[in-house]
């Protein structure tokens, strides 16, 4: 199993179009096999920083989803939304496997 972390700063005064792009996401990570474990919005503190969570059964399915996603018109979708509305200004993408005893 893998996680995937990503952590993304955010135009702060376009916070409801990063919130719209997130829901986007979900059921699509969702629909390639993966689980999605939710987007993380400022609330105290930073207000241009957002989280993003989610695991596939492993590194080569997370992979396979990124090709898929290319082709996917919903992923496709996604993609232009956040470019139309520029509401992500930079992103991180980081891997993590859990430890649960």
């Amino acid at each position: 199993m893998i996680t995937c972390y990503i952590r993304y700063v955010i135009d702060p005064n376009k916070l409801a179009e990063f919130e719209q792009y997130a829901q986007m996401w979900i059921p699509l990570v969702n629909k390639f096999g993966g689980t999605h474990n939710g987007y993380f919005l400022p609330s105290e503190g930073a207000n241009n920083i957002a989280l993003a969570l989610f695991t596939f059964p492993s590194l080569a399915t997370y992979e396979q989803y990124r090709q898929d996603s290319l082709k996917d018109a919903d992923c496709i979708a996604a993609f232009q939304f956040a470019e139309d509305t520029q509401c992500i200004i930079h992103y991180e993408r980081s891997f993590f496997r859990p430890v649960f005893e």
